[in-house]
Parts: C-alpha cells; structure tokens; sequence
C-alpha cells in the first residue's frame, strides 16, 4: 500500500474547515468561494461506481505532498456553496445581528461520537467508520480485492459479525525494506477473527498463531485479468502461507479460517506495516507498559520498564518484538500485539481523540489508507456502517484470546504449533454459538437463569414422552434418524416422525405445554438440549390423537445423540484478556 501521505495546499488545518452551526448542533464543512482547487489525485485503485468526474477539486492536506508520478494538472474548482439550511430550521443570523437564542444541542463529544462510531471499536475500522466528510476523497484511499465467494456475503446490522483482520508483513512502503526479508511476498503474519455478537453486547478477538499447522484448501482466486484460477491446497503446512504464498489472496486466508475454525467470516480487511505507523500517529501516540527493560535488535525496539508513549516506527517495532518478551517465539509476540490493540483502543475512544476535529480527519486518512478490504466492504459508506455496528461494543466486554495450541509432537527443534484438541473446538464452537467471552450485564444473567430454570425439576419417564419431530433445516434424512435412535437406544416409543417443518430455524427448538414440562426436561436431557431451545407454549395432536410435544431439528443439528448444548465458559487454560485493561509486557 502507498505510504505516502497526499498534502493541503496553502497551509490549511482541515480542522479550521469545520464550523459548528449554533443552530444545527452539527459541524459543516466552510470552504472559501473564490479559490480554485487542485484536482483529485487518481485512486490507488479505479473503481467505476465511485470515481470521481475529471475536474472535480478538492484542497491537498497540510504538510503532505503528492505522491510523485500520480498528480493531475490543477482545474478551477466549482465555487462551493454556503450550507444549505435544514427544512424548517430558523435563517441564521447576520453577523453582528442578534438572533434567537439557539435550542440547547448535544454537547460537543456526542456529535463527534455519532461520527465515529467505528473509533471505539477497532482500529483499522477505526479511522475508515470515524469519516464519513470527504466521501469521494476517502473512497479513493481504499484498495479492495475480490473474496471470490470465501464470506457470507457481506456483514448484516441484524446479524452477529465476523471480521477477519490480517496483518501482512510484506514490506512494501517508506522505510520498510529495511525489516527482515525485504522480498516477503506478503505472508498472514498477524490473524484475528473479531466476532462481534448478535446484540453488540461483547467481541472476541481470537489470534490464530502465523505457526499452526494447519491444512489449506483448495482456492478459487481472481487474477488481474479478471479471469479465476484455482490454487492448490496444501496439507499440514504453516497457516501464514494461505496468504501471498503460490499466489494466493486474502480470500485464500478466509478458507482456511472456515476450514479451521467452522466460522465463515463475513469480511476481511488486510493491513501492512504503514498501518501501525499512520494510525498511532494519527491518534499523537498510544501509551503502553512494560515489566521489563527491552532491547531488541532484530525488531529495534528498546524501552525502558514502565509505561512508554509510542508511534510510528516505535510503534512497529513494539508490535513486531518477540526475542525480547515471554518465551521469546510467536505466541509471546501475540499477547505483546493484544496488549497494543487494547491500549490503541482506549486511546481512540478517549475525548481526547473524540472532541478532536483534526485528529478525527488524520485517523481518517491514515484509517483508509491502510486498508485492503474485500470486494463487499469497499467503500466508507460501508465501512462507516461497519463501524457504527462496532462502536456499540463496550471495550470491557472485548476479549482478546488465543487458539489454543500446543508444541507440535513431530518436531525434535520445537518451531511450530498444532491445535490443542482438548480445548480449541471449545474455543471454536463458542464463536459459532455466539457465546460471549466475558461476563455482561446483569440482565442477561438474570435472563439466563430464568431460561436454565426450564431444565430443573423433575423429569418424566422415557416412555411416556409423546413427542413429533419435524426436519427444520437439518440435513436430510435428521428427523428419521432422530426417530430411530430415541425409539431403539433412549426408549422414547411415543414419537414420530412429522416431516419437513414450515420454515427452517438456525436452531433446533422443543415445543411443550406446561403440563408437559417434565417430559421436556426428559427429551432435552437425552438430547444434549439448552434451556434456550425449550420454548414453553402448546401441545400438538399427534396421529394417535393425543397431544405431543414438537421437537424441530434446526440447522445446528449435528446428527441422533449429538449434543446440542454450546459451552457457556472458556475452557480452563484459555489465555485471554480485555480491552479495558492495561497489561504490562514482560
């Protein structure tokens, strides 16, 4: 990605630009009329649904320079008009004339806030989701390349989101070729799955170590041409190599973490070093702390103990260090990188950054121009929409963890990693299950007691559960199957087999009236069921004529005495950690 940053002319601060309208309570963007304006410098990337017309102005940011080789002829600008008055609103006084006293306005941190949603939640989409000024101009900063169908789609409001994060450790940009092998072809250096749950009330973001041995799938991958060529898959191999290696796409990456994890992410964002660097400058440096004095020469980090303010190019090499911390490998460098997210965090969603006009439009520009995103998120519009789904999230309720992992038995030389069978599908299946990390608010646990009360008291005999078993979602053939099995092993002899339900359900539900509770609690005993599936309600007639409960087999069904009960808690040994707590490196 481009490094370099593209400049204002005439010493403007962008930040003078924005006046508070006393009577909107909302910031307008106030450009002189007469001055002509330089010319759009062409996207890192043309894209025809949103480049620019030929001509169109706009003013260069202050201290910066056109990237050489990439700049226009300069055009007059068209005169900008004064903003347009709200429907309704009152005129605005004349200067020096006095007006009605304004109506009392959100304090000055809210508007910013309403902004900038996407700045308290994480950092890449941080800087893109905080602008939504400049849309033409901050479009042009984004790079974007196809997911080549490897995510669900795109992200939904109404949805839990899944977001992979990769750090690439190509070194492309100013001063880079100087870290390690300057000829990287862009390796999955860094990798986190961020889930974001259904009512954005806690996040996990799992690391998967650069060093898990791991298979690659096969991968579709779009070439510049246009044209798609698939890439074999390789087994028992590094998992940073699903990314640069045999020409291989962030897409690439995302299969593997399906394949891996039985997460489909939603949309992947791609970053290189440029991004540590522009963003915590961007935000005047993130604090954080050390146990320790560290001195590395192979990253170029050396801190004293203590807390440090760090950006730029210390910046890089805190995240970069690991012969200095822990055990000296990949898996202390993950825990040094969750402890810079968090800190990096805090400091975004602190007034400080907020109430800042011009450190809001910096950590815009540095925001989108560090980024890659799929071909699904590919304009601010949609990153700010990520962004404000994010800034719902409490930072006390994101968690940062790792898979959980374990030397690899094979190797005399320890170098590598695989997964910890014991703990990592725990760890996986409570992402698909959406089941947070951390303990939230006191309503949902009260909530949760009421729904675990539905699985305590006495249970029926097997024999006298009457239940029908509807197909409602599942894969063809559950419903039989599940017959099967409760009639010949479980001695549930009153149920039968009803068919396809109505509509499909992502979970498998039990249907019973309450003078049917004890069977309820029977059948959900026998199949592994959550007191979340049991749904209190009414009695069917079954072909006897009798009344019967209805169990419906949703999509999670996972096969006849398979339960169905997702973990409430991380496994014991998980490492783990929140975003509002500082964490010294040691």
């Amino acid at each position: 990605m481009d490094a370099q940053g593209r400049g204002r002319a005439d010493d403007i601060d962008p930040a003078d630009q924005w006046v508070l309208n006393p009577n909107t309570g909302e910031y307008e963007l106030r450009l002189g009329h007469s001055a002509p304006q330089a010319g759009v410098p062409s996207p890192r990337r043309p894209r025809s649904s949103d480049a620019p017309p030929s001509g169109r102005g706009r003013t260069e940011a202050r201290g910066r320079t056109q990237t050489p080789g990439r700049s226009r002829p300069e055009t007059p600008g068209r005169a900008v008009p004064p903003p347009r008055r709200r429907r309704g609103a009152p005129e605005e006084p004349l200067p020096g004339r006095r007006g009605r006293r304004p109506a009392k306005k959100a304090s000055k941190s809210r508007k910013v806030l309403l902004w900038t949603g996407g700045t308290m939640a994480f950092v890449l989409v941080a800087g893109a989701g905080a602008a939504y000024f400049y849309i033409e101009h901050l479009n042009n900063n984004i790079a974007s390349v196809s997911d080549d169908g490897a995510s669900t789609g795109g992200f939904s409001k109404d949805e839990a989101i899944n977001i992979l994060l990769i750090g690439t450790d190509k070194r492309t940009g100013k001063g880079n070729a100087n870290y390690g092998d300057a000829g990287s072809v862009g390796h999955a250096d860094t990798t986190i799955l961020l889930h974001v749950s259904k009512d954005r009330s806690n996040a996990t973001a799992l690391s998967i170590p650069r060093d898990l041995i791991t298979d690659i799938p096969d991968c579709p991958t779009t070439q510049e041409d246009g044209t798609q060529k698939i890439i074999p898959g390789t087994r028992q191999v590094r998992f940073n190599t699903s990314l640069g290696q045999d020409g291989r796409t962030p897409s690439c990456t995302m299969r593997t973490v399906t394949e891996l994890t039985g997460v489909k992410p939603d949309n992947f964002m791609v970053a290189d070093f440029n991004a540590v660097k522009t963003l915590t400058s961007a935000v005047g440096g993130v604090e954080v702390c050390v146990g320790k004095d560290l001195d590395d020469p192979d990253s170029h980090l050396k801190l004293s103990k203590g807390t440090h303010t760090i950006e730029g190019e210390q910046a890089l090499a805190f995240v970069r260090t690991r012969h200095a911390v822990g055990f000296g490998g990949d898996l202390s460098r993950i825990g040094l990188q969750q402890q810079f997210l968090s800190a990096l965090m805090r400091k975004l969603k602190s007034n400080d950054t907020l109430t800042s006009p011009s450190k809001m439009l910096d950590l815009a520009e540095a925001g989108t121009k560090a980024l890659t995103v799929d071909s699904q998120l590919d304009s601010i519009g949609k990153l700010k929409d990520l962004g404000l789904e994010l800034g719902k999230l409490n930072t006390k309720n994101l968690t940062f963890a790792t898979t959980p992992v374990i030397d690899n038995p094979a190797e005399k030389v320890k170098a590598t990693v695989v997964l910890n069978e014991s703990t990592a599908p725990q760890v996986f299946d409570m992402i698909r299950n959406d089941v947070s990390f951390t303990a939230v608010k006191e309503q949902k646990k009260k909530e949760a007691a009421a729904v675990a009360a539905r699985l305590k008291g006495t249970k029926a005999p097997a024999s006298e559960v009457r239940v029908r078993i509807l197909n409602g979602g599942a894969v063809a053939g559950s419903a039989q199957e599940t017959l099967s099995w409760l009639q010949n092993e479980e001695g549930v002899t009153k149920s039968e087999n009803a068919g396809n339900a109505p509509a499909a359900l992502a979970k498998t539900t039990l249907e019973y009236a309450p003078d049917q509770a004890g069977q309820a609690r029977r059948l959900a005993d026998l199949m592994g069921l959550s007191g979340s599936a049991m749904k209190p309600g009414k009695s069917v007639t079954n072909d006897q004529g009798l009344p019967a409960m209805t169990l419906t087999l949703g999509k999670d069904f996972e096969g006849a005495g398979v339960s169905l009960t997702a973990p409430t808690k991380a496994p014991e040994g998980v490492q783990k950690s929140t975003a509002d707590k500082v964490e010294c490196a040691k």
